[in-house]
């Protein structure tokens, strides 16, 4: 078997593009197995600018093993074999996500939302550490067994990405006006991708596309406005807005300068699909109290007086003054008419003796009365 770098003996093929093949490998110091990636040539790249990829390659992958990010793949090792960088990084167990939609077609809206967000938070940390993905795909995503979302492919030049390939391939969907490294293009590689990706663009997901795609009301978003709306639709669309608990779904839209209403982007209106199903979305006890007709919920205008609260001390008085009126009542009915009473008791005072001609005492002997 092939050992390269006397460390990495070479197992088998995970994965082939246009760049380069990955590797299952054995880490013969560690004992481990890693991903190890044999940079290629592309095919009629001259023969004096073979060196230069080489060396921008290797600056790469050096850059990006100082990231630290659950969702870049970690980078362990860049060694050289016959004038080319090899690149060990971690081994994610997994599917890519170009397999996952082919063999179960596209994500819930929710779990697209989950891995476009995780993806997104990858992608600015290696920005921030200067290592531009330039145009993320699926083949680039990795769907880890343990829940991980890990972005591959980084610092591949658009020159060299034609044809097909995994974790290693072709940025396709670069769109003719993207230069691949600006910070907008990455956004709008990260929207095709969960055009892709996404099973439903009609609900609350769909305006986050539209906005990375540029095709918002409000314009380009920002990345980080771009990853918090991605983690609050995939928790369910759910949000607590500046003035108190509000509507989700349909609102979230608004937010979003009233994007997408419905799938064909027409406004929203009584009975809308759009906003049907953004609705549907938001669980029921997060929605506004305007939407099922409710009253609205105390301190939702400000600026208005209630009169209804001081209403409140006024009944409790008047319960009060019943309660003793008739507590009253009754005392003086029990006093004068209750049972024992009558005019032979004076002062209503009830006779212990028991009256009567049959009447007898404790010892059994007729009772005579005293006078």
């Amino acid at each position: 078997m092939t050992v390269i770098a006397g460390r990495y003996r070479l197992l088998d093929v995970l994965a082939e593009g246009a760049t380069g093949t990955v590797w299952r490998a054995l880490d013969g110091t560690s004992g481990h197995e890693v991903a190890l990636k044999e940079s290629r040539v592309p095919p009629g790249l001259p023969a004096d600018e073979v060196p230069a990829l080489h060396a921008r390659r290797e600056r790469g992958a050096r850059a990006l093993a100082r990231v630290s990010h659950p969702s870049v793949v970690r980078v362990l090792d860049v060694v050289a074999e016959d004038g080319r960088p090899w690149v060990a990084t971690e081994l994610v167990r997994g599917l890519t996500l170009a397999e996952t939609l082919e063999a179960g077609g596209p994500l819930p809206a929710r779990e697209a939302a989950r891995v476009g967000a995780d993806v997104l938070a990858g992608l600015r940390a290696a920005r921030e550490a200067g290592v531009p993905h330039r145009g993320v795909e699926p083949e680039d995503v990795l769907l880890g067994n343990d829940g991980r979302v890990v972005v591959t492919g980084f610092g591949d030049a658009p020159e060299e990405t034609a044809g097909p390939g995994a974790g290693t391939g072709p940025k396709s969907g670069a769109g003719p006006k993207d230069d691949g490294a600006s910070p907008a293009a990455e956004l709008r590689s990260l929207g095709r991708l969960l055009e892709a990706a996404a099973d439903d663009r009609s609900g609350p997901l769909g305006a986050v596309i539209d906005a990375l795609l540029g095709e918002g009301p409000e314009g380009p978003v920002t990345a980080d406005r771009a990853e918090r709306e991605l983690r609050r639709v995939a928790g369910g669309g759910t949000r607590t807005p500046p003035g108190g608990a509000g509507a989700v779904g349909d609102g979230a839209r608004k937010d979003w300068g009233g994007a997408r209403a419905d799938g064909d982007g027409s406004g929203a209106g009584g009975g809308a699909p759009g906003a049907a199903s953004g609705a549907a979305d938001a669980p029921a006890s997060h929605r506004s109290a305007g939407e099922d007709g409710a009253a609205p919920a105390p301190g939702a205008s400000p600026g208005r007086k209630h009169k209804a609260p001081r209403r409140v001390p006024v009944l409790v008085a008047g319960v009060v003054g019943a309660l003793l009126i008739a507590g009253a009542l009754v005392y003086h009915a029990v006093r004068d008419d209750g049972p024992g009473a009558g005019p032979g008791a004076p002062g209503g005072v009830t006779s212990i003796v028991p009256a009567g001609s049959g009447a007898t005492g404790a010892d059994g002997v007729p009772a005579t009365p005293r006078s």
